[in-house]
């Protein structure tokens, strides 16, 4: 049977790696035959996830993706170790409630360096031909909060919307030199990072909210991951420049 989302002989850095939607998309790659590099700070976490993978040479490596100027450093290491790369799906990130009128300029700042920032100079590097290979594909995790406003997110609607603008200037620099650069953009999920939020809501409050905005439920990180490994796959290969909204109903 043909399986069009074949990975098998594909690399692929997985940041935010070490739990949610990043630790399911490494599962999902190394399940369909590919090559997970693992990058998040907390090695620990990191050694669980390559704990959960399929057998193969998959590889972490701890690293603070604000450290802007070690990035290259990190990806020539990886290409080192490794061999050239095929793609690239950038999971790393923060999000937190605040509201507008107590935003301060350091907390914007930290949250755009490591939602937006990081993501466009990881892409920036790979796309020399030095580490990656003929063809590759970029996919960042961007949000549904970037497209629909909700109070308190402004920083990271901000984040995740950066996101959205860079990928189609980058689908255009990028696509004559093989490399296609997409976003996913999902709504609520089930990690950790919404777990906190239920914290703050109230587990019951919080769920009667979804259940009126968002149709289909809270989604799972494989939920995401899926569409994370389809646009990384050869079944994508004329998509680019996109954002691929998965939201359970929630901006219908």
């Amino acid at each position: 049977m043909i399986n069009p989302m074949d990975m098998t002989g594909k690399t692929i850095i997985v940041t935010g790696a070490s739990s949610g939607i990043g630790r399911a998309t490494a599962i999902q790659i190394s399940q369909l035959g590919g090559t997970a590099i693992l990058v998040a700070r907390d090695s620990h976490r990191l050694e669980q996830t390559i704990s959960k993978l399929n057998h193969g040479n998959h590889k972490y490596y701890s690293f603070d993706l604000l450290n802007h100027a070690g990035i290259d450093s990190l990806i020539k290491r990886i290409v080192t170790e490794n061999g050239e790369i095929n793609g690239l799906a950038y999971c790393a990130g923060i999000g937190n409630r605040c509201p507008s009128r107590m935003l301060k300029p350091e907390k914007l700042l930290e949250m755009l360096k490591i939602n937006s920032v990081s993501f466009v100079e990881a892409a920036r590097v790979l796309s020399s031909t030095r580490y990656r290979s003929e063809t590759a594909s970029f996919v960042c995790i961007s949000s549904v909060a970037s497209i629909k406003g909700e109070k308190g997110l402004l920083a990271y609607s901000m984040s995740k919307g950066a996101l959205n603008s860079a990928i189609r200037v980058m689908a255009k620099e990028f696509g004559p030199y093989g490399i296609r650069v997409n976003a996913v953009l999902p709504s609520w999920i089930k990690t950790e990072m919404a777990e906190s939020i239920f914290e703050n809501y109230g587990k019951g409050e919080f769920d009667k909210e979804m259940d009126s905005v968002q149709y289909l439920g809270m989604g799972s990180p494989i939920d995401i991951a899926n569409a994370i490994v389809f646009l990384l796959s050869d079944a994508a290969k004329f998509i680019t420049g996109t954002e691929l909204i998965i939201d359970g109903g929630y901006t219908s």
